[in-house]
């Protein structure tokens, strides 16, 4: 029998990594962590958030620092 894949609500992320809500949409809105858009919803599949979080621990830990060219934001 096939398992069946979990899906996290940003809350239930923000959570689980006892991190702010609004770093988890920080996150999404950079394209930091991986995610998926359900129209206006997001959620993250589990296994990819657990693949993400070895990913990091085995690499040297870069941060990911907020600035203007992170955004998508563009001033006129």
């Amino acid at each position: 029998m096939r398992e069946v894949e979990k899906y996290l609500t940003p809350k239930q992320l923000s959570e689980s990594l006892q991190v702010d809500l609004s770093t988890v949409y920080l996150w999404t809105h950079t394209e930091f962590i991986p995610h998926y858009k359900l129209g206006r919803s997001v959620r993250f599949l589990e296994v990819d958030v657990q693949a993400w979080l070895q990913k990091r621990r085995q690499s040297d830990r870069t941060t990911l620092k907020y600035t203007a060219s992170n955004t998508r934001r563009q001033t006129l």
